[in-house]
């Protein structure tokens, strides 16, 4: 694999994204909000730069080759009138971009506000038809004619790209997951696998992350970013990404209705051929799933950043309805006895702490957040709706103090502070009193699901500490699985 040069330290950053903010809008930015959010499994940096009544989006990122790409890729599509940001300047010497700031709304986010359970609002499915209208003009109208030696890492997606997707499942889930297999024949069908993916004609532009949080929503009409990682590929890739996008957990039949829309818009580009199209299509699908499991448990397992096993259980349920419905053109036996003990494994199941959010289990599953009131709640994605939001602005605040002031909630001495203080002690126990009685009622009336959050001013301390103690008092009751998430740690990367 090749490595990126690198632009050095990002002492040259938001200098850099003022200078390219004032020469574009000829009026300073007088205020800069961090907003990682959106990017959380990437190493880029997003500012909102805001004057004059003016904003943009700011972007910091040491790796020259993937900055290249994206303004190139972007300049391009622009010209072909499709909907990507405009790239208002640029220093790529020194890490950084400026570019139009489509908001905040991602096609996901709305999605999970206009849903309960697999019934979609409308509104949601109209996006989702523009969507699959769209993409075939990224594929084959500005695909033609784009500069693919600009692409990193790879100019295509070809045998060592593959290689790459299927070792990151393998070693990334599969071994960390602790799902037994054989090396050699799980190879050997890598080996099929890959051969089958290559037959499939691949001239045209391939997104490579086409999927609900990588799609911006402006009065319902879609906006499209984050596709540096774009290269030379097979259309049936980019479709399947977005249809069995894990955590969108979009019905089947859905699926099936946007899946045909999309290749009556890819007809109006070139003869698609739909038997052809579907020989091989299920079979990038399968790929697409298992580099988002190795992403899954490369930031989750390896990385102990739990929050991204959130999405494991969806796409074990994306895999159980493959299975069980399609059968593909070549032999993967070990792949899929692989994929059938995966269906099984206890960890996955039952020991992961995304567990119970989607599976069978009876269990009581409490998702337990702790946020800052500067920004959003978090909001409840599992269609349940409802549930505690407790304010622990009122308590005494650790980040007052210059000792604390680089720690967490989860850090041994502002545990200990906050413990002995008798307010925080009566705060926390009038919590667990109120979500221990909703839980013995949930519980006793078959719920699923329960969300509590903890919100204080700077989400590092007091809501940190209540969360962990919350969530420690709640593992030790029988049928509750607990699912801890520190916003604004996880924002910058604690």
């Amino acid at each position: 694999m090749a490595i990126a040069g690198r632009v050095g330290t990002l002492e040259t950053s938001v200098d850099v994204l003022k200078m390219l903010f004032e020469r574009r809008f000829r009026s300073p930015a007088v205020r800069i909000q961090a907003l990682d959010s959106r990017l959380s499994g990437s190493g880029r940096k997003l500012l909102r730069l805001s004057g004059g009544g003016l904003t943009a989006i700011g972007v910091l990122y040491d790796i020259r080759e993937e900055n290249i790409a994206f303004v190139a890729f972007s300049k391009h599509f622009r010209s072909r009138g499709l909907p990507v940001a405009e790239i208002y300047g640029s220093d790529l010497e020194r890490g950084a971009y400026l570019e139009e700031d489509l908001g905040d709304t991602t096609l996901f986010d709305v999605l999970s506000a206009n849903r309960v359970g697999e019934n979609i609002a409308a509104r949601v499915i109209e996006a989702y038809r523009k969507v699959v209208a769209v993409l075939p003009r990224f594929q084959v109208e500005a695909g033609r004619s784009l500069d693919y030696s600009v692409c990193y890492p790879r100019a295509s997606f070809d045998r060592q790209s593959i290689a790459w997707d299927l070792n990151y499942f393998k070693y990334y889930f599969l071994r960390l997951a602790g799902v037994p297999f054989n090396e050699q024949a799980l190879e050997d069908d890598f080996g099929r696998l890959t051969d089958f993916l290559l037959q499939a004609d691949s001239e045209y532009f391939l997104y490579r992350d086409f999927q609900s949080r990588n799609i911006m929503l402006q009065q319902d009409e879609p906006w499209f970013v984050d596709y540096q990682g774009g290269r030379r590929g097979a259309l049936q890739y980019d479709v399947a990404s977005l249809l069995f996008d894990a955590k969108a957990d979009l019905p089947p039949q859905l699926r099936g209705h946007l899946l045909a829309e999309y290749l009556g818009h890819v007809s109006k580009f070139i003869d698609l051929k739909r038997d052809v199209f579907m020989r091989y299509y299920y079979a990038y699908v399968y790929v697409r799933l298992m580099q988002a499991m190795g992403a899954y448990g490369f930031r989750g397992f390896y990385e102990q950043k739990t929050h991204f096993l959130q999405s494991v259980p969806y796409a074990l349920k994306s895999l159980h309805w493959l299975l069980d419905n399609v059968e593909l053109p070549i032999p993967l036996p070990t792949l899929m006895v692989a994929f059938r003990a995966m269906l099984s494994s206890e960890k996955l199941l039952a020991g992961s702490p995304a567990a119970g959010f989607v599976s069978d289990t009876q269990n009581l599953a409490v998702q337990v957040f702790s946020f800052s009131f500067h920004r959003t709640a978090p909001k409840d994605e599992t269609g349940n709706g409802g549930g505690f939001v407790f304010d622990a602005r009122s308590l005494p605040n650790p980040g007052r103090e210059e000792r604390f002031r680089s720690l967490t909630g989860k850090d041994a001495p502002v545990v200990d502070y906050l413990s002995r203080d008798p307010t925080v002690r009566q705060f926390l126990a009038n919590a667990i009193a109120l979500v221990d009685s909703s839980l013995t009622n949930y519980q006793s009336r078959g719920f699923k699901n329960l969300m509590v959050s903890f919100g204080c001013t700077g989400g590092q301390h007091r809501s940190v500490f209540l969360a962990e103690e919350l969530a420690k008092h709640l593992r030790s009751r029988n049928g509750v699985n607990v699912l801890v998430r520190h916003l604004e740690l996880e924002k910058q990367g604690k």
